[in-house]
């Protein structure tokens, strides 16, 4: 037996005696994955054949390292329940696949498998959770940990060896149209998130590709793969620890981001992917390319031979459908790179598969878990209703505020096209999903009605265009309604005739007319479809409660629809359970709890707004106010919290002094003083009084979930890190320790204490 087939030896020890063996032909082929998987099988029936670019594939890399996207169905992959790969059908094609590269590589080694995991599988059965800036609504991480915990079940049973994670970018432009892809505007909340989600994945024996490092979020102008036009200071304190915290959590790979940083990009900054993210950070696990990010090198490397060596000794690891590294043994006979990058390389690879089994049990035993098997669904549905954002709930003269409904109103008129429309819920990256597999706001709110409550549907408008007879059954529904209830926003939906570039984003002169936001569909405005706007500012006119309910991928300008609503309930994507958590959280049967992620700006002008700027920033329109219109934090309940008895205390060490690491805690007691169970959302901002660099006027620093019965009252701590209190250190530049920090705790829109401590 050879030493790297020695199942007692660690991972490092079998891929180093492998690499020994390997031919350079055979080492460049492990750090290829230039497939488009979706794309190298037929299916007819029951039965799925090969085609010969993957046979090819094999016999010109002596093998095949991994494969991107088998199970990948959308209207991009042109997969569905007719041409793809279903639950039912992985294990025989799976299994087919992977005897194929196992007879044919010299050394026996196995393929390893990645696929798509933004918010879910995206494949045929594929099970998901509402996108990430839903789950940053919740403000609860061990939800969504959960929630990926249940991913990770269906993923390992597809034998999916790395799920790629939208966990690194964090929305700073909410013109991008990839907003949706982001935790929050903050970086201690998106670290957060993002470490609950690679805990998650990974603990179910699947390894998590955080992507995008780095600062992909910035944009100039809100687009996607534009410069990050920022220095060292801004990447420290914004953009590196949403990184920092998934290497704390064991990542086990990272994916490169498109973009440049100060006129370097990404896939060739050496300092970015070895100095900072390898020596600083301390990841161990391999970088993966974006798709075609490594040929798109050509606009500065010249051809595609310069661009692989350069992504390479830049420290990018494995490709992604480029012909750059299929090239990397012509970049080491030339002298363009050393052999010895080439095998680091290579040895992370092999370190991972022997690390995921692989070499143990390449094949499928059973077929892929259905969704509800693996738990998904129930984990979609907390997320949902704990995501939803009360923004607004007012009262008409002295009746109640209008939500919950409850049984108040006997007729409601249900307008809008996300009311039915399954894919508007979902968000982009999302495969064919089954009209039984996902309630809609319609379904839901049929189901969920009260007794001797009664829901009507009109859909009033198309998704971008306005029609006559439908905003005539839509006012004449709405005239003989207790309560109007509109569902509208944008949608991430690729089912409506997209056009696609050759990284899948899609193409600008898309002629799609049922999407506004996903990759590909930055906007200049940030404005929900003018058609379903001027709807509801007609409905509003008609003197009935009216209650919308804004279902978006971004954070968009809705003062004017504000203005003429009662009540306003805003869901980024809320997945496939979105409509029973909306009708339920509607009736009243469970109360809201989110906290807006992002800032809502009331103008793209006041553009950047989110809550965290400098306290050098002093913007004041002479045409409109500066404030945006909602802020980082805000959401409503049905219930009040009182927060009382408020405490500051240090943990000191044996030597009775502060040192980086104690922690301070600001305890309080909480009490719901309304008449219903609710969530309350407390959370610890502070701001530095002194020093260098500029402090910012507000930073979150710790926050908490605390379920509340009516009446009832709880001790809470918050705890922080003294050395988070410290301005972030850049080599090189001046940073002062703070010794005077402004400390805030506020729940939903309340202030609830200010202090200033000297520490």
């Amino acid at each position: 037996m050879e030493k790297y087939q020695n199942a007692a030896l660690s991972p490092r020890e079998r891929a180093e005696d492998l690499l020994g063996k390997m031919t350079r032909k055979e080492k460049v082929g492990q750090l290829n994955q230039r497939l488009y998987g979706f794309r190298i099988y037929e299916r007819d029936g029951e039965k799925i054949t090969f085609t010969d670019e993957f046979y090819e594939e094999v016999e010109k890399m002596g093998g095949l390292g991994v494969l991107y996207g088998f199970y990948r169905a959308d209207p991009w992959a042109d997969k569905d329940e007719k041409t793809g790969i279903t639950p039912a059908l992985a294990k025989k094609a799976y299994n087919s696949l992977q005897k194929y590269v196992l007879e044919h590589s010299r050394l026996h080694i196995p393929v390893m498998m990645s696929s798509e995991c933004p918010h879910g599988h995206q494949a045929l059965g594929g099970g998901l959770l509402p996108v990430n800036l839903a789950a940053g609504a919740t403000f609860d991480p061990e939800a969504l940990k959960r929630g990926y915990e249940a991913c990770g079940r269906q993923l390992r049973s597809g034998h999916v060896e790395l799920a790629l994670m939208s966990a690194l970018d964090v929305l700073r432009d909410p013109r991008w149209g990839r907003s949706e892809e982001c935790y929050s505007e903050d970086p201690y909340l998106s670290s957060q998130m993002a470490a609950a989600a690679v805990a998650g994945m990974q603990s179910e024996g699947v390894s998590c590709v955080a992507k995008h490092f780095c600062g992909q979020g910035e944009t100039t102008g809100g687009v996607n793969a534009s410069a990050a036009r920022i220095g060292e200071q801004e990447l420290r304190e914004i953009h590196f620890p949403a990184m920092q915290a998934c290497c704390d959590a064991g990542v086990d790979g990272v994916m490169a981001a498109y973009n440049e940083i100060d006129g370097v990009y990404c896939h060739s900054n050496p300092w970015l992917l070895r100095d900072v993210l390898r020596e600083e950070m301390g990841f161990q696990g391999i970088v993966m390319a974006d798709g075609l990010a490594v040929d798109f090198l050509k606009n500065t490397e010249g051809d595609t031979l310069h661009a692989g060596a350069a992504a390479l000794k830049a420290g990018v690891d494995v490709g992604l459908w480029d012909q750059s590294f299929s090239r990397l043994e012509e970049a080491v006979e030339k002298g363009l790179v050393k052999e010895k990058l080439l095998d680091e390389a290579v040895l992370r690879v092999l370190e991972l598969k022997f690390k995921r089994g692989l070499f143990e049990h390449p094949y499928m035993e059973e077929d892929m878990l259905e969704a509800d098997e693996a738990g998904i669904p129930e984990a979609s549905l907390r997320l949902a209703e704990e995501s939803a954002v009360l923004l607004k709930n007012e009262a008409r003269g002295t009746a109640a505020p209008v939500l919950p409904l409850k049984d108040r109103y006997p007729k409601i008129a249900l307008i809008g096209y996300h009311a039915a429309d399954r894919y508007a819920m979902l968000g982009d990256y999302t495969p064919p999903v089954s009209e039984d597999s996902c309630v809609t706001i319609l379904s839901g709110m049929k189901k969920q009605a009260p007794a001797g409550v009664s829901v009507e549907y009109a859909m009033g408008s198309g998704f971008n265009s306005s029609d006559e007879e439908e905003r005539k059954k839509a006012l004449e529904l709405a005239e003989k309604s207790d309560v109007i209830v509109v569902a509208a926003g944008g949608s991430s939906s690729r089912f409506g005739g997209a056009v696609f570039d050759g990284n899948g984003a899609v193409a600008k002169e898309s002629g799609s007319l049922s999407m506004d936001c996903g990759e590909g569909m930055d906007s200049a405005m940030c404005h929900i479809p003018a058609a379903q706007e001027e709807l509801i500012l007609e409905l509003s006119r008609l003197g009935k409660p009216l209650v919308v309910l804004l279902i978006a991928g971004r954070p968009y300008c809705i003062e004017e629809i504000e203005k003429a609503s009662d009540a306003v309930l805003y869901s980024f994507y809320p997945g496939p359970m979105g409509g029973k958590a909306l009708a339920d959280l509607v009736y009243g049967n469970c109360c809201p709890s989110g906290r807006l992620p992002a800032s809502l700006p009331r103008h793209v002008g006041q553009l950047p707004v989110y809550y965290n700027s400098r306290s050098s920033s002093s913007a004041a329109y002479r045409d409109m106010e500066s404030q945006p219109l909602h802020t980082f934090g805000e959401g409503l309940s049905y219930t009040e919290f009182s927060v009382s008895d408020i405490r500051t205390a240090f943990a000191e060490t044996e030597e009775k002094h502060l040192d980086a690491d104690a922690g301070m805690r600001v305890s309080f007691r909480i009490k719901n003083t309304g008449d219903q169970e609710g969530t309350a959302v407390p959370m610890l901002f502070s701001r530095r009084l002194q020093g260098s660099p500029v402090p910012r006027v507000k930073e979150l620093k710790a926050f908490t979930r605390v379920k509340l019965k009516a009446g009832e009252e709880k001790e809470v701590s918050l705890t922080v890190k003294r050395s988070a209190l410290d301005p972030v250190k850049v080599p090189g530049r001046r940073a002062d320790r703070a010794d005077r920090v402004l400390l805030m705790l506020t729940e939903g829109k309340k202030e609830c204490w200010k202090e200033e401590v000297i520490l």
